[in-house]
């Protein structure tokens, strides 16, 4: 017994020691950085620990940062991390001079676990294939048309669940349905998927995915705050853990879903519109099938299903 509580003993204090010199080196590194008080850049308010500090109310934060000032600075180890919420500068990153604002490989290594090689999180050749292909399909009037079929359909359900929850006098978590009704839409649109139901809340499978994908955006999403998130990944500890286990959940269903839709279209062969997405993407995928494989159409999703859901949902509530 004595052994056993002396070797946790030196575990634990191993641990404390590495935890502290790692820290210790990271704020050597911030604040040695040459630009820290040159006033060509824009000005330092704090540290990346900061936002990891107000993780919680992260947003809210930054809104009042940006108030104060609408430019400035997180200092982290080697660079530093730009916000800004001056309309000039979103202009010019966003159009004036995008080609000079590429993900990097920072923003790349920490979204690539989610979102593979999806548009998101890559650049160059990659990013405007990708680009190329999804705004040819998203400009086709069968998409068009489908799409105002299944958000109207939707909408209607939405409605009647609303109306039952008005006559029973019961509350309810307006965004979380919003979301659910978002979720149900993008996937009908985008993958042709029938078996998610998310506005039925007996539906296992869609809860399942719905808070796996929840989860590891959110922890994905840690990874820019967090100075540690690589020793946590090695460990399989917090955040990173749950990342690996959502990102299970997430690609079982989506493999799945995309043999499912291999099979029908394999069956239909020409005989149907192809009014999804992911139908059209797969028909792309057979005039190229070793770079558009099943990992390229999973990314695909991933990156679908962040640009749609959230975005709308939150406008929406």
């Amino acid at each position: 017994m004595e052994e056993i509580l002396a070797t946790i003993a030196i575990a634990l204090a191993a641990t404390i020691f590495i935890v502290l010199s790692f820290s210790i080196y990271l704020t050597i590194r911030i604040f040695t950085g040459k630009s820290i008080r040159n006033k060509a850049y824009s000005p330092v308010h704090a540290t990346v620990f900061d936002l990891l500090f107000h993780s919680q109310e992260l947003y809210d934060y930054q809104t009042e940062l940006a108030r104060k000032k609408p430019t400035f600075r997180f200092l982290s180890p080697g660079q530093s991390e730009i916000f800004t919420a001056d309309a000039r500068n979103v202009e010019h990153i966003l159009k004036t001079r995008f080609d000079n604002y590429s993900k990097g490989h920072s923003s790349r290594e920490n979204l690539a676990d989610l979102l593979g090689h999806g548009i998101f999180s890559v650049d160059g050749d990659k990013w405007r294939q990708q680009r190329k292909l999804a705004s040819f399909e998203f400009s086709t009037r069968v998409l068009r048309d489908f799409s105002c079929s299944v958000f109207r359909t939707n909408a209607c359900k939405l409605v009647g669940f609303v109306s039952e929850f008005a006559l029973s006098g019961k509350s309810f978590d307006a965004q979380d349905m919003l979301m659910r009704y978002t979720l149900e839409s993008i996937f009908k649109v985008g993958f042709g998927a029938q078996q998610l139901k998310c506005l039925d809340e007996f539906s296992k499978e869609g809860e399942e995915f719905m808070e796996g994908f929840d989860e590891g955006n959110v922890a994905t999403s840690l990874r820019f705050i967090d100075p540690l998130w690589k020793l946590k990944r090695f460990l399989n500890i917090g955040s990173q853990a749950r990342l690996k286990k959502s990102i299970a959940t997430i690609d079982k269903f989506v493999y799945r879903l995309i043999t499912t839709k291999r099979k029908e279209l394999s069956r239909e062969q020409n005989t149907a519109v192809r009014e999804d997405i992911l139908s059209r993407f797969l028909v792309e995928s057979e005039k190229d099938p070793e770079n558009m494989n099943d990992k390229y159409l999973r990314d695909i999703i991933s990156n679908f299903m962040i640009a749609g859901k959230d975005t709308t949902a939150a406008s929406l509530s």
